[in-house]
């Protein structure tokens, strides 16, 4: 399919946005990236940077409006009758607001990183910092216990702040891997991406990002610098909460349809991991060269804040 200009990029974000309101009723914007970034074909799927402006004029223009619910931001369409409104939230907010609980959010960080430690404990890594100590003694429906890397190595320290899990490889050196069960796409600006590269540089260990969605200009900014990505495609939830997993992914509700249910490594994440030991050597050169460039990029960011 022929490459879309911005205007017909904007044209189609403005169409399927519009379109997929109202068939929905209300939905957050999650539930609006899902089903115009996430869904549809190639060609048809709009990014989050593009789709949360023209969603911003649809606003301005009076064709969608908004209303806060829970903590989030609610959008539907000028003509939606207020009933269906009503009866749309009435199915959905009790999902969301189950999904906000501080317990389930914990368990569902925590998946995916199991999920990453038993792709560790059968991949090719012999040496590795970082385990879930009590994986046999209960289910998934309270949190494990976790021993963290430590924030030093050697006489390099990154103060009281942890990565997920360090690799040691015999050419590379040590490498920092952060895991990311987010719903949301990592654009280069988010905290998440920050502080993994702040954290690597201080121990001078190559980053590792896995996360569901990481944005095209991410991977592009991220590659330049030698740090390794890799999506998932998929959040994951914890077992225990495999009936609210099936209500969110229904597309009548949340639509959050990229769900699985487990902290049983894929096949991806495995192949991910038998393949990391190579793809360390490919990159180390590349991040060694780039420790001045991150540095500026952090700094620009620490002088606006």
């Amino acid at each position: 399919m022929p490459r879309l200009s911005k205007n017909e990029r904007h044209d189609l974000a403005r169409a399927r946005l519009i379109r997929v309101v109202r068939n929905h009723g209300i939905a957050n914007a999650r539930t609006i990236e899902q089903k115009v970034a996430d869904s549809g074909p190639p060609g048809m799927r709009i990014d989050p940077h593009v789709l949360t402006p023209v969603r911003k004029e649809l606003e301005e223009d009076g064709v969608l409006r908004c209303r806060k619910c829970a903590g989030t931001d609610w959008f539907f369409h000028r003509d939606t009758p207020q009933e269906t409104i009503e009866a749309r939230l009435k199915e959905q907010l009790p999902l969301y607001r189950a999904l906000q609980r501080g317990d389930l959010r914990k368990r569902l960080g925590q998946t995916l990183e199991i999920a990453t430690f038993r792709a560790l404990r059968q991949g090719p890594f012999r040496d590795y910092l970082g385990r879930f100590l009590d994986l046999d003694d209960h289910d998934d429906s309270e949190l494990y216990k976790k021993e963290e890397p430590p924030s030093y190595l050697g006489d390099r320290d990154a103060g009281n702040k942890k990565l997920d899990f360090l690799v040691s490889h015999p050419c590379a050196g040590w490498a920092g891997i952060e895991v990311k069960n987010l719903r949301e796409w990592l654009y280069p600006d988010r905290n998440e991406v920050r502080e993994l590269l702040e954290k690597c540089l201080a121990l001078d260990a190559l980053p590792v990002l896995i996360a569901r969605r990481i944005h095209f200009s991410t991977f592009r900014l991220l590659n330049s610098y030698g740090v390794i990505v890799h999506q998932t495609y998929n959040q994951r939830f914890p077992v225990a909460a495999q009936a609210l997993a099936e209500k969110v992914k229904h597309k009548d509700s949340l639509g959050y349809h990229d769900i699985r249910v487990g902290n049983s490594p894929d096949p991806r994440l495995l192949c991910f991991i038998n393949k990391l030991p190579d793809l360390l050597v490919a990159q180390r050169k590349k991040f060694d060269q780039s420790r001045q460039r991150i540095e500026n990029y952090l700094d620009r960011f620490r002088i606006v804040r």
